[in-house]
């Protein structure tokens, strides 16, 4: 059982309409992972839903090729699937650096989402492109979740491409009974340079319940300090590229201007379209836990508004 303490609570951005949305299944027939019962094959089925078994059987018995489906109970329980990031970039700046440690931070959020879809006995899922190919686990119930810790968030494979994302989503797109409507999709990323929002758009019609978490160092990405008269190392986040440089007072600012009018319109977009987003500065679980309890909070004051 998870600790309640370490948890945030899973707030859908709208209402579900239909049973009460928790750890309850459902009496309906849908797309869930207990059998609710079969019956024959109809076109269109999916073939992933064929009883092999029951179907060879009935052949046999009736010496004719016949087919059963297997249908399955409703899940009302949230399912989520975590997204995440594995750009050469994600993998900042790790000791001994003072600043954000990103793979660590990632760790952190992906095991807090982890725990926070156990304790309301959800179901998980994982994708990401570190190697350029889909690492992709459909959603699993809490007993399944430990392959996601075993094989993923130990891995050092940061070699993902640069669309990333939109590989991502078209590959969501293509499994809609693991990632049908309503399912929360957290996408982690520091999203440097930031994704359009047309693609933001195109990922919303889908139905999924989007929540970026905006993985970002403070000093370096969401501002910029003062090192005017020192030569610093600077990573170019498009090529990956690091040169040092010497910067004057009037750059550094002109950095930190930068830096946090792409963090605010960053934010504004997601806002502008109807996503709410989490922002993680650090890499301490307690402070990892903070934005997705703030999170919570926002939504549970929009339903209580009727917003």
């Amino acid at each position: 059982m998870a600790d309640a303490r370490l948890t945030f609570t899973l707030v859908p951005r709208r209402r579900v309409i239909g049973l009460t949305f928790g750890t309850v299944r459902s009496l309906r027939r849908g797309a869930g992972s207990d059998v609710a019962g079969s019956r024959p094959y109809r076109p269109g089925d999916d073939m992933d839903a064929i009883d092999w078994a029951a179907s060879a059987r009935l052949s046999t018995a009736r010496n004719n090729d016949e087919f059963l489906v297997r249908e399955r109970f409703a899940e009302e329980a949230p399912k989520v699937v975590i997204v995440c990031d594995r750009r050469s970039s994600m993998a900042h700046y790790s000791s001994p650096f003072p600043w954000l440690d990103k793979p660590l931070a990632m760790r952190h959020v992906v095991e807090l989402i982890l725990a926070s879809a156990g304790a309301a006995g959800g179901f998980v899922g994982y994708l990401d492109y570190a190697d350029g190919e889909p690492h992709w686990r459909q959603p699993k119930g809490e007993r399944k979740m430990i392959e996601i810790r075993d094989h993923r968030l130990t891995s050092s494979e940061f070699n993902g491409p640069s669309d990333w994302l939109e590989r991502s989503i078209a590959h969501l797109a293509a499994h809609p009974r693991a990632v049908s409507a309503g399912t929360f999709v957290f996408v982690l990323s520091d999203f440097i340079p930031a994704s359009s929002k047309e693609m933001w758009l195109t990922a919303a019609e889908h139905r999924w319940d989007i929540v970026p978490v905006v993985i970002q160092d403070p000093t370096w990405e969401q501002s910029f300090p003062d090192v005017s008269g020192i030569v610093v190392s600077l990573r170019d986040p498009r090529t990956g590229r690091v040169v040092p440089v010497r910067l004057r007072a009037d750059e550094a600012a002109a950095r930190r201007a930068a830096n946090e009018e792409r963090t605010r319109e960053l934010l504004e977009t997601f806002r502008v379209i109807d996503v709410d987003p989490v922002l993680v500065s650090s890499s301490d679980p307690a402070e990892v836990l903070a934005p997705f309890l703030a999170w919570s909070d926002l939504r549970r004051t929009r339903r209580v508004l009727g917003a």
